[in-house]
């Protein structure tokens, strides 16, 4: 990995840390897939840092601009898809 996530600089270190794991987790669900409810669990941590969906919009779109995935997509896969299944980008 040779890019930085997106982050604001007013996060506090744990908001910093909750939207990384996101950003992990899209990551992970790209090179090998992560398990829908451990998707959406990280998902819902990171709406309580970013209620907004359209700083959301923005985060993602900074984050596949530097990273190439599209975390838009897999997050839908997940809220769409069945406990148990696996998401892959």
């Amino acid at each position: 990995m040779e890019y930085s996530y997106p982050i604001r600089i007013d996060w506090t270190t744990e908001e910093i840390v909750t939207v990384t794991e996101l950003f992990t987790a899209i990551e992970k669900s790209f090179e090998q897939g992560i398990l829908r409810e451990d998707l959406l669990a990280v998902y819902k941590r990171f709406k309580t840092v970013v209620p907004s969906m359209a700083e959301e919009k923005t985060l993602f779109r900074e984050f596949k601009e530097v990273s190439g995935y599209e975390s838009y997509k897999v997050v839908k896969r997940a809220k769409e898809g069945t406990d148990g299944e696996l998401i892959k980008g």
